[in-house]
């Protein structure tokens, strides 16, 4: 075994540890920055089984950062030019791949059987729908973030508070790579963090990574991180979870919020109302591109309405 003998003469690895690796089967959702550093790691280690997970496509705008990638690859499958990249460095390791992106009706089964997740989507609806599902089924999942010159790597569920317990709302204002960019350093540093992250809960590592978040600002060499272990989720009535447009019934109040910006529905103060008689003790579906519209509507909803609220986050989709 002299592909792992630098990792294996370690005391936390060992042989033990190595077979450890390659019996674990582990879902990456994302193919972009963050997973272009994971992935790397993970196969290099030994990780038996890899499922990615991604629905984009390769771009000129993507190589500065997602260094899986080269310019013949433009316009191709990520997770399929991930893949053929990979087989090259450990064809020890068994990479499934599934051009599609991670939506609530999927979650379940793209997660049965894993030992752990990996969020490296960097969007705050999967995020939140892989936590849900994680902290649901007892599942350990690592998710990261970076934007600018900052990030943050956390550890959650599997035993430990989930995403919604260190972060139980969504930011005032939806920015992410594309809007506002990102230095392909910074993703790469937090993508080998969240690889060691993973890596470390898989062999057991003491102190865990589980319920540990480690936050970043590269542009002042800066570091901080907190424990979270005993955090509280949300209580229910604060709850605020992501469906499928599939899951839409007729008996649903459905509002889509795409014609209208975040900045339009805060200026006029958009007061929800039924476009019927209906009880308010139906569910409301409220409906737009990233879920940060919804969500910050539901908040307003939350304060009259008794029935059940769901959001959609459905890009330029038709509904």
């Amino acid at each position: 075994m002299s592909r792992y003998k630098r990792q294996t003469c370690l005391p936390e690895v060992g042989e033990t540890g190595q077979q450890a690796l390659a019996s674990a089967r582990v879902l990456v959702v994302g193919a972009g920055g963050l997973g272009c550093a994971v992935l790397p790691y993970l196969v290099g280690a030994g990780v038996g089984e890899i499922t990615l997970v991604d629905g984009d496509v390769v771009s000129l705008s993507n190589l500065h950062r997602q260094i899986l990638y080269r310019e013949a690859d433009v316009d191709l499958s990520k997770v399929e030019c991930a893949k053929r990249h990979l087989n090259g460095l450990n064809n020890d390791c068994v990479i499934t791949t599934h051009f599609t992106a991670l939506t609530p009706s999927n979650v379940a089964t793209l997660c049965d059987g894993m030992d752990m997740v990996l969020d490296c989507a960097d969007n705050f609806a999967v995020s939140y729908t892989l936590s849900d599902h994680c902290h649901l089924h007892h599942v350990k999942l690592v998710s990261a973030s970076a934007l600018g010159f900052e990030g943050y790597v956390g550890g959650f569920c599997g035993g430990k508070p989930s995403l919604r317990a260190v972060f139980p709302e969504l930011p005032q204002r939806a920015k992410n790579c594309s809007s506002a960019g990102v230095m392909g350093p910074v993703v790469g540093v937090l993508g080998s963090l969240q690889a060691q992250f993973a890596l470390n809960v898989l062999l057991d590592v003491e102190p865990s990574p589980l319920g540990q978040l480690v936050s970043m600002d590269l542009r002042h060499s800066r570091q901080s991180h907190f424990r979270f272990d005993d955090a509280p989720e949300p209580p229910p009535e604060h709850y605020l979870g992501f469906i499928s447009k599939e899951h839409i019934t007729d008996q649903d109040w459905v509002v889509d919020f795409r014609s209208t910006s975040l900045d339009e529905f805060e200026q006029q103060q958009f007061q929800l109302q039924p476009q019927s008689q209906s009880s308010t003790t139906q569910r409301a579906v409220l409906v737009c591109r990233t879920g940060l519209t919804a969500w910050r509507a539901a908040r307003k909803l939350q304060t009259y309405w008794q029935g059940e609220i769901r959001l959609i986050a459905l890009g330029d989709d038709p509904l």
